[in-house]
């Protein structure tokens, strides 16, 4: 080890030292126009004005009490979440992966206090990620996440999206709900069609299941509108976000029906930091920002933009890219080869982005990110493209052609 941080990331070879709105300046003074949002956290960029204001105020008054007592401001911030969701009641963490653990925990004590405890299983998917925790890991099913962290939490079983005669098979008098997010960012921003999140709604409704969907990644506007469930029409029993509801500052939340949640009676769950004045005063000013009248019709807007310069790229740049994937400003391009060779390409061009399973190269800009900054993407990664083009073929190598996509890997979600 050569620094005193625990080694399990790779960072890349760059730091920053502040940022004002979609760009990022490092130590050396160059600036970066940031379409990685901090994987799709800064959802309203760097700096804003009225988060900042939010959390210096905040922070001159109050930083933490615990849950002994009452927090106004979370219970203002869960009022807000509730009014604009399908929810009655809401549970606030500090992470997207402790929002799951919540809402896996609900899924089990909810059927344990109907007098059905043996109901404990959920079925989750091939792509997903729900976090690091040790239930987590499990209920993504990568082997890589999996890999010597000894036997795998028992409780969870891997469907394949699509396949609804696997799915059929899977799910037993044991199983207790169905947990999937409405577009797989770390999977490869596969996007779960409408078609699709009815279907899994009418299977829970017939088998007295839960529907839990995981919207830490493509919640709180993301899409185009508060939750991307939203394009479906359904209503789900859970949700939990994180990401983006803070703007960068740490926060998760679980969202519920009283229905579902009405075994998480006092005692049943917990958090020390959750839920703490800090995040719920930046929570506030989020929701201010995102709920304000023609937010997210910009964010359609700079979607549509942005996906029609992607397509451009990807028909110019075919023997690079494979096809143009994901939803809202959660969009990206699945490669032929290596996607750490883009994201790198990128970076020469002083743009950020995130790498994906599957081949993908995310981009995830602020969603407050302006039309001059989206054609400026369009031209670095186009220059990025060209770049990879002119190495030598060794560097564009093939390791195997992958499937075809899907029509819900370049679904826009958008009517």
């Amino acid at each position: 080890m050569t620094r005193p941080l625990l080694p399990v990331a790779s960072p890349f070879d760059l730091a920053f030292e502040f940022g004002r709105g979609s760009w990022l300046y490092s130590q050396s003074g160059e600036r970066y126009l940031d379409f990685a949002s901090g994987i799709a956290v800064n959802a309203l960029g760097h700096g804003h004005p009225r988060l900042i204001r939010a959390l210096k105020t905040q922070a001159g008054k109050l930083w933490h009490t615990s849950n002994l007592v009452r927090v106004p401001e979370a219970e203002r911030l869960a009022q807000r979440l509730t009014e604009a969701s399908f929810a009655d009641v809401v549970f606030f963490a500090n992470s997207g992966g402790e929002a799951n653990e919540a809402a896996v925990k609900m899924a089990r004590k909810h059927h344990s206090a109907a007098g059905r405890p043996e109901r404990y299983r959920v079925v989750t998917f091939d792509g997903a990620f729900h976090g690091r925790s040790l239930a987590m890991i499990a209920a993504t099913g990568y082997a890589k996440y999996l890999d010597g962290f000894g036997p795998k939490v028992d409780g969870f079983d891997q469907a394949v999206l699509g396949d609804w005669q696997g799915l059929d098979a899977l799910l037993s008098a044991q199983t207790a709900a169905i947990m999937l997010e409405p577009v797989q960012g770390e999977g490869g921003l596969r996007t779960v069609e409408p078609e699709i999140l009815i279907r899994l709604r009418q299977i829970c409704d017939e088998r007295g299941l839960l529907l839990i969907l995981d919207e830490v990644q493509s919640g709180v506007g993301r899409t185009g509108k508060l939750f991307a469930h939203e394009w479906s029409g359904i209503k789900p029993d859970i949700v939990t976000l994180a990401k983006g509801i803070g703007g960068g500052f740490p926060m998760g939340a679980c969202l519920a029906t009283c229905e579902a949640a009405k075994g998480m009676l006092p005692g049943s769950h917990g958090t020390t930091f959750g839920g703490n004045p800090l995040a719920m005063a930046v929570g506030n000013a989020v929701l201010d920002i995102v709920l304000d009248a023609g937010f997210f019709e910009h964010v359609l807007e700079m979607a549509e933009l942005f996906r029609e310069l992607l397509v451009g790229i990807q028909r110019q740049h075919g023997e690079l890219i494979c096809d143009v994937r994901g939803a809202g400003l959660l969009q990206g391009l699945r490669l032929h080869g290596d996607p750490l060779e883009l994201v790198h390409a990128l970076h020469a061009e002083r743009m950020l982005s995130v790498p994906a399973r599957d081949g993908v190269v995310r981009f995830a800009p602020p969603l407050t990110v302006r039309p001059r900054e989206i054609k400026e993407a369009a031209r670095r990664i186009q220059a990025a493209c060209t770049a990879l083009r002119g190495k030598s073929p060794s560097r564009q190598s093939r390791p195997g052609k992958p499937a075809a996509a899907s029509s819900s890997a370049v679904l826009s979600l958008r009517p």
